[in-house]
């Protein structure tokens, strides 16, 4: 597996991998979607474009065999800290170590180029065994949580009441 940033070329199949592994009936056939808690899209070109354009984040890509295979989102949080986010794995290939690799790539990522001490992320409460996962790699719940947002369909559209985020952290 070859790593690398992505940029902006890179959007259209970006954002074809994230809708997939997150969300619609392709993202049935992997285990970490929320399609069950979600409709609409998980991200937007625009969005992407401009964690692109940030210099203070990087979407790291997985490819192998000149496809796309995963990515996830590192910024830079300032104060020692990092944050992990968008970690997509093409449906087809979860269970298959990709999300494990990339999700090490990333703390790497954190840990020498932005010399974090601390990666943070938030997951929705009601993906309990998306949150055991993060736990066996390390990371912690740290008590708090926040509102997931209900009313802006720029992340998604609520299927259940009462989405929120917990927020986990590893030290690095």
């Amino acid at each position: 597996m070859r790593f690398r940033i992505a940029n902006g070329r890179d959007i259209p199949a970006l954002h074809a991998l994230i809708e997939s592994a997150y969300r619609g009936e392709s993202a049935r056939l992997g285990w970490t979607h929320e399609a069950d808690l979600l409709g609409g899209q998980r991200t937007d070109a625009q969005a992407l474009g401009d964690i692109i354009a940030d210099d203070a984040q990087v979407i790291l890509l997985a490819e192998a065999g000149g496809e796309l295979h995963g990515c996830v989102l590192v910024a830079d949080k300032g104060e020692g800290r990092s944050y992990l986010g968008m970690l997509a794995v093409r449906p087809d290939l979860q269970s298959a170590g990709v999300g494990a690799t990339l999700l090490a790539e990333a703390e790497d990522l954190a840990r020498h180029v932005l010399e974090a001490r601390t990666m943070e992320m938030t997951v929705i409460k009601r993906r309990p065994e998306l949150i055991a996962w993060y736990e066996r790699c390390g990371y912690a719940d740290t008590g708090r949580e926040t509102p997931f947002p209900m009313d802006d369909p720029r992340f998604g559209l609520p299927k259940v009441d009462e989405l929120v985020f917990v927020a986990l952290a590893k030290a690095l």
